[in-house]
């Protein structure tokens, strides 16, 4: 179990933007798929990754995931994922439905939900309407920083 406070800290913790995010570099293609994922590491010692993910169907089926590489263990913790609008999503807890954009967030009450991911619950957003404009949302979001600048991103920002 992660606590809301301990995923507040690791959202916030300081990034830097990994090589061939922005602007996206080529994805592999798998089952239809475009994929490619990024792995980051931090001052603290604690791993990141990031995981793009792209139908070559519709512009509109897409996530981008930020993980968390749980210490000692071969699973990564969800911390957000921001998804296109391709698919309706129900909170389960607050009985709502979601249609269009939407960013998934790990929350401590949807991991005691026996049988939920911890990033179960799922707010609307405006703030992004293609696969770009989702990475630099996730990017504003959580703690990354331009390597060559310590002070964090904001839209617009090259």
């Amino acid at each position: 179990m992660i606590t809301d406070e301990q995923i507040a800290a690791l959202i916030t913790e300081r990034k830097d933007i990994p090589d061939g995010l922005r602007p996206m570099t080529k994805m592999s293609e798998w089952y239809q798929h475009k994929r490619k994922s990024f792995e980051i590491s931090t001052e603290s010692g604690n791993e990141f990754v990031i995981a793009v993910r792209q139908s070559c169907l519709s512009v509109y089926d897409f996530s981008v995931i930020l993980g968390y590489k749980l210490p000692r263990l071969y699973t990564v913790f969800r911390l957000r994922r921001y998804n296109g609008s391709s698919h309706q999503h129900t909170n389960i807890l607050e009985r709502e439905t979601i249609n269009g954009f939407h960013i998934y967030k790990a929350t401590e009450r949807y991991q005691r939900l026996t049988g939920s991911k911890e990033d179960h619950f799922a707010e609307k957003t405006d703030r992004y309407y293609h696969l770009e404009s989702a990475i630099e949302c996730l990017l504003v979001d959580c703690g990354f920083r331009s390597p060559l600048d310590s002070a964090p991103l904001f839209m617009g920002q090259p």
